[in-house]
């Protein structure tokens, strides 16, 4: 089992709200689809023009057309918009500049990677580093005098303050690339500065702050070594959670001290003299600033968001702008801020859940593979090696030495999240019915696919640890289940989510199985989805990997020795023959065929009479010489290689002498 991972390619938070990768592709799609195609030439040529006023008022509206409206964004993008904004961050008006970096913020936030790559290759850098200074000095001036300016001045300045560090933010999280390239702009003193003026400075700027800071400690070794360089910056996050909130109603308060917890655990261990630097970080910090945002219901949320939705906005009438063209103004309707706030309210308890899962997972990260350049290597001398193949694989005892305390607190979590991966009716639309507010929709699948993978590595732990005591896993198997059946399993374009929570959900079952190994009932249905789940799976060898390893557990419930023939069978039509390969690929191979060594290791077991009456022995030995060609197939050189081809000497290894072993019964 593994536990669950980012990847450097793709870091943890996705900054996009509403996915749209169910909108067909191309410029002329994306202009049928939008029911603002007029609007955009006068946005287009009024950004360009000569009167500031139009200039600000373009960069406003693009804003306004692309929110929650992918086809009008991708038909901007189309036309240059992003290009075009850029440009107009070294107009000569200020206003402009702020304008067109808050359009630029909201294509981030609302387009995601692929909109942030486009900046960052337009070279959108190269006017934000000469923001980062000149914010800086403007903040020192107004913070050592809030008079020495108008108030609207001061308001213009933290609000593009804001824009600018979320588009840092966002940037950082597109490409390695890009984050390397920020790393050189060295935040982390301008990004502190926010936070420690926190009390003089608006919210939202202070948590964009800490947004960025957040996302550029998280496994980046230089913003890290500038954390843990100056023992004042400790202190100020520290502060952040020591104080009472600065707003309760607003849900970024909250946003604000789970950023700062998350920040700390980036950064751990922390450097001394710092008085944190003797505390156990996960028990004394970031689980009790954490768990008691999981108490929150997402039905009252659902059926709040409705309510909202159903509310008249016509209520306050936006003022006319005077502009032929004009898209709707930027002033919010109640209904509409309130649904801002439930947003809020959302990512933040799925910003504390990424967090969980990070806590919640004893075990050491895997090591990188080392790339193997030796291009003579023997790859036949492999299966005779007198290496063991364990030699550097820590054991779980080693692994987690001294974790027991934290993993006895692991199972007063499952109860919570649980009640967490339960969808509402507003989690998983069907595609024919869209979501009547596509940002809540996705805040909500967000957080169900991070509290699965909480329950993942939570699972895992306990499974690793003999000495954990499991929740009722029989109650925690039902209520999966039940979440699953809600989350369905509609495929296709903008359905994506579901399959992300089935393969985080996967993960769990597997860890739930193996700890109440012999307690839970393999339903027949529920053995039927997991075997339907991995013959769908022809291209995800690792989602393969933990419904096998699931159905392994099942197998071993002394009270239903059909359901363990059932998937005997299934397990056996994975292993290659003298007829050909295995049809299931070389890790779903390997991984069967360990189940089947682990399920009948036991000849004492009441299901062992189906792999004597079942000829399974016989079926075992014809599969040896297609799994010693499939291991020494495996090329170490590539990504995960390594690890593979060692897990396959030792399943290989295994298998001979668990035939040997059963020969030697004469059973």
């Amino acid at each position: 089992m593994g536990k669950s991972q980012k990847k450097r390619s793709m870091r943890r938070h996705n900054p996009m709200r509403v996915p749209d990768s169910h909108l067909p592709k191309g410029l002329a799609a994306a202009s049928e689809s939008s029911s603002k195609t007029e609007a955009i030439l006068p946005i287009i040529q009024k950004m360009q023009g000569a009167d500031a006023a139009e200039r600000k008022w373009a960069c406003v509206a693009v804003s306004n057309l692309i929110q929650n409206d992918p086809s009008t964004r991708r038909l901007l993008q189309g036309k240059n918009i992003v290009g075009t904004l850029i440009t107009r961050l070294t107009d000569s008006e200020e206003e402009v500049v702020v304008e067109a970096a808050g359009a630029l913020r909201n294509l981030c936030i609302d387009g995601g990677y692929d909109i942030c790559a486009e900046m960052y290759n337009k070279s959108i850098l190269v006017p934000l580093q000469t923001f980062v200074p000149k914010l800086s000095t403007t903040l020192s001036q107004y913070l050592d005098d809030q008079k020495t300016a108008p108030e609207n001045a001061q308001k213009l300045v933290y609000e593009f303050a804001n824009n600018v560090i979320t588009l840092l933010w966002c940037l950082s999280e597109t490409s390695n690339k890009a984050l390397n390239a920020i790393n050189q702009l060295q935040l982390v003193p301008f990004l502190i500065s926010f936070l420690g003026a926190r009390q003089k400075i608006p919210l939202a700027t202070v948590t964009a702050a800490a947004q960025c800071l957040y996302v550029l400690s998280d496994d980046n070794p230089p913003a890290i070594a500038d954390l843990r360089a100056d023992g004042g910056y400790i202190a100020c996050l520290l502060s952040i959670l020591q104080e009472p909130p600065q707003d309760e109603a607003d849900p970024r308060t909250g946003t604000l001290r789970v950023l700062a917890a998350g920040i700390l655990r980036n950064v751990a261990p922390l450097p001394p003299p710092s008085v944190a630097s003797a505390l156990d970080l996960d028990a004394e910090i970031v689980l009790p600033q954490l768990t008691p945002l999981l108490s929150i219901s997402l039905t009252e949320v659902s059926e709040t968001a409705l309510q909202l939705l159903g509310s008249a906005p016509e209520t306050e009438k936006p003022k006319d702008s005077g502009l032929k063209n004009t898209p709707k103004s930027d002033h919010k309707s109640p209904a509409e801020v309130g649904l801002e706030r439930l947003e809020n309210r959302l990512r933040t308890v799925q910003l504390a859940l990424e967090i969980l899962t990070g806590a919640c997972a004893t075990l050491p990260d895997p090591q990188p593979d080392v790339l193997i350049d030796d291009e003579d290597d023997d790859e036949e001398g492999d299966e005779n090696s007198d290496d063991n193949p364990d030699a550097d694989m820590a054991t779980p005892e080693e692994a987690v030495p001294d974790s027991r305390e934290q993993t006895q607190s692991l199972p007063s979590l499952v109860t919570p999240l649980l009640q967490l991966i339960q969808p509402t009716t507003l989690s998983f639309p069907p595609l024919a019915a869209p979501s009547p507010h596509p940002p809540t929709t996705s805040a909500l699948s967000a957080i169900h696919l991070a509290a699965f993978e909480c329950l993942n590595n939570i699972f895992l732990t306990l499974a690793r640890d003999r000495h954990a005591n499991a929740a009722d896993v029989g109650a925690v198997w039902d209520a999966i289940w039940t979440a699953l059946g809600l989350v369905g399993t509609q495929t296709g374009l903008g359905q994506e989510q579901r399959r992300a929570v089935w393969e985080a959900a996967t993960g769990v079952l597997w860890g739930v199985a193996t700890v109440s190994r012999g307690i839970v009932e393999p339903k027949p249905e529920q053995v039927q989805a997991l075997m339907a789940l991995c013959d769908g799976a022809t291209a995800d060898a690792q989602l393969r990997v933990k419904c096998i390893g699931t159905l392994e557990a099942l197998a071993q419930n002394p009270a239903f020795v059909d359901a363990n023939a059932t998937i005997a069978v299934y397990l056996l039509s994975m292993l290659p023959s003298a007829n050909g390969p295995s049809p299931a690929g070389t890790e779903p191979m390997l991984q069967a065929a360990s189940s089947l060594i682990d399920i009948y290791s036991d000849e004492d077991a009441p299901w062992d009479i189906n792999f004597r009456s079942g000829g399974y022995l016989a079926r075992l030995q014809g599969s040896v010489d297609g799994i010693k060609t499939a291991v020494r197939a495996i090329d170490r050189r590539k990504e995960g290689g390594k690890e593979l081809r060692r897990r396959g000497e030792e399943v290989r290894d295994n298998l001979v002498a668990f035939i040997k072993y059963r020969k030697d019964l004469g059973l």
